[in-house]
C-alpha cells in the first residue's frame, strides 16, 4: 500500500515537472540554436530614396513622468534629425503632475487623456492611435518616456517600413547595468529575453514578439487589429491578437532602445512582480485558446504558445533543481540537461550581445537572486490575480 502511494506521488511529480518545464526546455533549445545559425535576419535596404520614406508618429506614453520626459524628448529629437517626415507625440495619461506642460515645452505634441475607469498603458496607446490614425501617418513607433535611443533608430524603422514590413521590434537594453548586481543580472536576462530569443525567432521566420518599448506598427496593422489590450502585460496580449490575425513582427536588430531599471530592492521588486504577474495572468487566460488554435491547424500560434509556456528563467531553473531531488534517474538526467541548456542559452546571449567576463562572473550570484525571487511570490500572486493599474516604477534618480 505504501509502495503504491509512493509510486503515485512520484508519477504525479514527474508529470507535473515535465508539463511545467519540458515545453520551456524545448523552446530554449530551439531558439538558442536558431540564433547561432548562419541565416541572416532582416536586412535593411538603405538605397531607398529618403523622400519616399513613410511618415511616422513617434508615440511616447507617459504617466507622471515630469522628471524625465524632457530628457527623453531631447534624445529623440537627435534621432529625429537623422530621419525625415516624422513627429513626436506624447500621450500624457492620467497624470497628476506637469508631464504634459513639460513635454510641450520640450517641443513635442501632447495628447492628454484622463479616464478613472480604463487606466493603463494599453488604453493610453489605443487612445493615441485612434486620434493619429485620422491623420496622414503611415506608421507608429512606441518609445517609453524613460528611454534613450540610438541616433539612427527612427530612420531605421522608416527604412524597414519602406521595405513592406508591417510590425517591428528593435533591441531593448538596460542602460544602467553597473548600478548593482541585480541590474547586471537583469541586463544579462534581457540579452536573452529581448535579443537572443528575438533573433532566433527572426531566423525561424516566426513572429518575434513585442516588448512594450521600441516597437512599431503600420497603419495597415492598426486598422486591421486595433490596440485593444488592457492587461498589465498589454504588449504580449496585443501580440497574441496580432499573430492570431495573421501578422508577423520582425526583429530590427540594427538599433537599440535603452531604459534604466531600478536597483533598490523595493523598486526592483515592484517592477519584477508587475511584469511576471502579468505574464502568469496571460498564461492562465490564453494558453488553452492557443492550444486549441494549434490543434485546429493555426500553426502560426505554436511559437507564441511555446513562448508563454516558457516560465521566467528563475522559476524554470528552480523547478529543474527541485527535479534533481526526485529519485528517478531518467528525470534527474533530464534536469541536468535542462540546467546545462539554460547555462548555454545565457552564455550565448552574453556572447551575441557583446558581453564579457564580468557578465559571466555575475552569474555566480544567480542562486541568491532565485532565493530573493521566492520572497516575492505573494506580490506576484497579487499582480497575477488582477489587472493592476499603470504604475510608474520609481527610479533612484527620480
Amino acid at each position: 500500500m505504501i509502495a503504491a502511494i509512493v509510486f503515485l506521488i512520484l508519477l504525479l511529480a514527474k508529470t507535473l515537472i515535465l508539463c511545467l518545464t519540458l515545453p520551456g526546455t524545448l523552446e530554449l533549445l530551439t531558439l538558442t540554436l536558431a540564433a547561432l545559425a548562419s541565416k541572416k535576419g532582416l536586412v535593411l535596404d538603405y538605397s531607398i530614396n529618403k523622400i519616399s520614406l513613410p511618415k511616422l508618429a513617434v508615440v511616447i506614453p507617459a504617466h507622471n513622468e515630469v522628471n524625465g520626459i524632457s530628457a527623453c524628448i531631447k534624445n529623440l529629437q537627435t534621432s529625429l534629425h537623422q530621419a525625415s517626415n516624422c513627429d513626436l507625440v506624447v500621450i500624457a495619461d492620467n497624470c497628476q503632475d506637469d508631464t504634459a506642460d513639460r513635454a510641450k515645452s520640450a517641443g513635442a505634441r501632447v495628447l492628454i487623456r484622463n479616464n478613472d475607469v480604463n487606466r493603463g498603458k494599453g488604453y493610453a496607446l489605443d487612445y493615441a492611435f485612434t486620434i493619429l490614425l485620422a491623420e496622414e501617418y503611415d506608421g507608429f513607433l512606441v518609445i517609453d518616456a524613460d528611454s534613450r535611443v540610438d541616433e539612427r533608430l527612427i530612420s531605421d524603422f522608416q527604412f524597414a517600413f519602406a521595405q513592406g514590413i508591417d510590425a517591428l521590434q528593435c533591441r531593448y537594453r538596460i542602460s544602467n547595468p553597473d548600478d548593482s548586481l541585480k541590474t547586471r543580472l537583469q541586463y544579462i536576462a534581457w540579452l536573452a529575453f529581448n535579443e537572443l530569443r528575438l533573433l532566433g525567432r527572426e531566423k525561424l521566420n516566426v513572429s518575434v514578439g513585442l516588448l512594450g518599448n521600441g516597437f512599431a506598427l503600420s497603419r495597415k496593422v492598426l486598422e486591421a487589429v486595433p490596440y485593444k489590450a488592457g492587461s498589465i502585460a498589454e504588449d504580449m496580449e496585443y501580440h497574441l491578437r496580432l499573430v492570431d490575425a495573421g501578422y508577423q513582427v520582425h526583429f530590427l536588430e540594427t538599433v537599440v532602445v535603452y531604459a534604466d531599471t531600478p536597483n533598490q530592492d523595493e523598486n526592483h521588486a515592484v517592477q519584477r512582480t508587475r511584469w511576471e504577474g502579468g505574464r502568469f495572468r496571460l498564461i492562465i487566460d490564453h494558453v488553452p485558446a492557443l492550444f486549441k488554435g494549434v490543434l485546429r491547424g493555426k500553426l502560426n500560434l505554436f511559437e507564441p504558445l511555446a513562448e508563454l509556456l516558457l516560465l521566467p528563467l528563475a522559476f524554470h531553473v528552480l523547478l529543474l533543481l527541485l527535479t534533481l531531488l526526485i529519485p528517478v534517474t531518467l528525470l534527474q538526467y533530464y534536469a541536468i540537461v535542462g540546467l546545462l541548456l539554460v547555462c548555454m542559452h545565457v552564455l550565448v546571449a552574453i556572447l551575441l550581445g557583446g558581453g564579457g567576463l564580468k557578465d559571466v562572473k555575475t552569474l555566480l550570484t544567480v542562486p541568491f537572486y532565485i532565493l530573493w525571487k521566492l520572497t516575492l511570490l505573494t506580490k506576484l500572486w497579487r499582480n497575477m490575480r488582477v489587472n493592476a493599474q499603470w504604475q510608474r516604477t520609481d527610479r533612484e534618480d527620480s
